[in-house]
């Protein structure tokens, strides 16, 4: 393929910074991401934000089929370029967090996601395949270095938080590449990883998956207060009905939000869902 950049300057495009634009054109790079992917000929893959086409050309050449969304319709005539003489490689030139994404997935069947993201749109949009997606496979997308370090943190690190527990309740979270500054074109002002999330099936069950995003949201509520005031302030529980529940969740009194497992978390959502309804 011709030099990206000589593509996008013959077709007039400049680059936008409320849609986070930075491409990749590192052949080397573009391949290990597919292939950190696990994409085959078996594999239907759905990516966000496909930039210049540079990152799907390389899927297209790897798996059954590849779905791009794109927000920016001024990358028609780059994508056209380089998205040239590839047939299993469709463009949809939508908001992808404006999709449908039950009809998405009706439409595409099994799936994994590969992308570059936009980092504006990074945790809202891995929260809506962790809240709503009923058949991804997995999730290996580039992200901003200290969001990979959130998503595969530990309890009671600075990096673990509430999408950190998220997460965990339906995907194994890994770093599997780290990716410098460079790399991109322009130039951002992070560096960056490819992180890995694999969904399994009842990874950690839950007897009410909104009990259990409440529950993480109590525990991460204010990070300088006790879980017990959290649990106080954010379910409206009385003093001793909070300092009993975690007397039977057999977490310690003083215990912090951070301290707990996302294992943890799923018992005491359970415990407030018996209670609380």
């Amino acid at each position: 393929m011709e030099n990206l950049k000589d593509i996008l300057a013959r077709n007039g495009f400049s680059f936008k910074k409320q849609f986070g634009q930075n491409f990749i054109s590192d052949t080397n790079l573009l391949k290990s991401i597919v292939a950190l992917a696990g994409v085959d000929a078996t594999v239907s893959v759905l990516e966000i934000g496909c930039g210049a086409g540079t990152l799907t050309r390389e899927l297209a050449f790897a798996a059954k089929r590849v779905v791009s969304y794109e927000i920016d319709t001024k990358l028609q005539p780059v994508l056209a370029e380089t998205l040239a003489g590839i047939d299993n490689a469709e463009v949809v030139f939508r908001d992808f967090m404006k999709e449908d994404l039950h009809a998405v997935e009706a439409e595409l069947g099994d799936y994994t996601v590969v992308a570059n993201i936009p980092y504006y749109i990074t945790s809202p949009l891995v929260m809506r395949f962790i809240e709503e997606a009923t058949r991804v496979r997995s999730l290996v997308i580039m992200v901003q270095d200290d969001v990979a370090k959130r998503f595969c943190a530990q309890p009671d690190s600075a990096e673990y938080g509430a999408i950190t527990a998220a997460i965990a309740r339906r995907a194994s979270a890994r770093i599997v590449k780290s990716v410098p500054r460079t790399m991109f074109h322009p130039v951002p002002n992070v560096d960056s990883a490819v992180v890995r999330l694999d969904f399994i099936e009842n990874r950690i069950p839950v007897k009410s998956a909104k009990c259990y995003r409440d529950t993480v949201r109590a525990a991460f509520l204010s990070r300088r207060k006790t879980l017990e005031n959290n649990l106080v302030n954010a379910f409206h529980l009385s003093r001793d009905q909070a300092q009993t529940l975690l007397a039977d969740a057999r977490i310690p009194a003083k215990a912090r939000g951070e301290s707990l497992s996302p294992e943890q978390l799923a018992y005491l959502s359970d415990l407030l869902f018996e209670r609380l309804g």
